[in-house]
């Protein structure tokens, strides 16, 4: 043999060596099979698998080592890619004999040719893809978990980045917008709902991202039922594996709490007979009123007014036919009253009326049309009961000297008794 020629063998044997090594550290499972099934070649990692020698699977199918009445896919691709001359990429379960254990493999697998172009066997590649597999079933189970709890929490949850863009949203918030999750996800929140409700939530997501820290706030929005809604909401950063700006959000729709405060509180404001502000509501809103007249040193205007003979009415009538009286009363008094003025019960049969910038010719006509009003008008009652009302009126109007508003009431006080001494059915003013 010549020196050429066993440099090439020498060569042969070096690429032959390196290539084994190669496939022995490739970190996946390297095979050939003959037509038969038989293993024709197998790396050391196959050998390693099957708890053997390289040498002994040489030459054995895959009966030896997997139990295939278990899973029989393995021969099954292997037939597919040698009968049909095809290339297969699939994920194959396999039972491993010498263990029992179930793994899972990401196989590819080709026709070995010859140089006739004939089908002698077949090549493979499989990476052990078990954990993975096992990670990700873990993975769904638990997010099938999370998202059974978060879409039966009674509260609307989301996440949403510094972008305005939604990362999640449970089932309660895809209702509330009236879109699917998966629509609603990737998209801004200016994509989804009116930009002023939009708008009005990112002031907060933005304290949110700016200060890093918990935010908690009340929130409306026009719900599918046209109906505005009101919510509670818990804003929290978050983070997450792509580092990007991120706060979950937690909703309570509060709006029947809402209703019912809102509802407190106008019962709290209003007289419960005639439904026109309290004595409360009157003086607490006359003293600002007045505050406000006297820094900008505005006209302000108080008429007291008191139902003559009202006593009568009751002795005669009965209490409960003097409360249908006294509502008829506020019911034909009302319309006149302009948005800005304040009239209330005081109580009993006294009502006041606030009126802001008015001088004291139009305070005195207001009054005399409020005289005339019910002095012209017989109010009608169940079973035919009519009953004349008259009242009297007492005026008076801001002076410099005053210091409270109980100040001006109290002369207007004055005026509605002198009105009533004189004749009643009368208007007096004090200035």
């Amino acid at each position: 043999m010549n020196d050429e020629k066993k440099h090439n063998i020498a060569d042969l044997l070096l690429q032959t060596q390196s290539m084994s090594e190669l496939l022995n550290n490739i970190g996946a499972y390297v095979f050939s099979k003959d037509l038969e099934g038989k293993y024709t070649y197998v790396n050391s990692d196959v050998a390693e698998l099957f708890k053997t020698t390289v040498s002994n699977v040489i030459g054995k199918d895959d009966s030896h080592f997997f139990d295939l009445e278990i899973s029989d896919e393995l021969r099954q691709n292997d037939l597919n890619v040698i009968r049909n001359k095809i290339c297969i990429e699939s994920e194959e379960n396999n039972v491993i004999k010498s263990t029992g254990k179930l793994h899972t493999y990401k196989t590819i697998k080709k026709p070995l040719l010859n140089s006739q172009g004939d089908v002698i066997g077949l090549t493979g590649i499989s990476t052990d893809i078990t954990v993975q597999k096992t990670l990700e079933a873990e993975n769904r189970d638990q997010k099938h978990l999370l998202d059974v709890i978060l879409n039966n929490v009674d509260a609307y949850i989301y996440m949403k980045d510094s972008n305005r863009y939604f990362k999640y949203v449970n089932s309660k918030v895809a209702e509330l917008f009236g879109l699917p999750a998966k629509d609603i996800i990737g998209k801004r929140d200016i994509d989804v709902i009116p930009q002023e409700f939009a708008d009005h939530f990112w002031q907060t997501d933005k304290l949110v991202f700016e200060n890093n820290e918990k935010h908690i706030i009340n929130e409306a929005l026009l719900g599918a039922d046209n109906k505005m809604h009101h919510y509670l909401s818990i804003k929290v950063p978050c983070d997450v594996k792509d580092n990007s700006n991120t706060l979950i959000g937690f909703s309570t729709d509060v709006t029947e709490l809402y209703q019912l405060k809102e509802k407190f509180k106008q019962l709290a404001n209003t007289d419960e007979l005639t439904g026109l502000y309290n004595r409360r509501y009157f003086f607490e809103n006359a003293k600002r009123e007045f505050n406000r007249a006297k820094r900008h040193q505005k006209a302000l205007a108080v008429i007291s007014i008191d139902v003559d003979h009202f006593k009568a009415i009751n002795d005669q009538y009965g209490h409960p036919t003097g409360d249908k009286a006294l509502i008829k009363i506020a019911q034909l008094i009302t319309p006149t009253i302009r948005e800005e003025d304040i009239f209330a019960r005081i109580g009993g049969e006294e009502f006041s009326i606030t009126l802001s910038d008015t001088s004291k010719e139009k305070c005195q006509q207001a009054a005399e049309r409020l005289r005339n009003l019910l002095d012209n008008n017989v109010i009608s009652l169940d079973n035919n009961i009519q009953i004349p009302i008259k009242i009297s009126l007492g005026v008076s109007i801001i002076k410099a000297s005053d210091t409270s508003f109980q100040d001006l009431y109290a002369r207007s006080d004055i005026a509605l008794y002198k009105a009533k001494s004189i004749g009643r059915n009368q208007v007096h003013m004090i200035e």
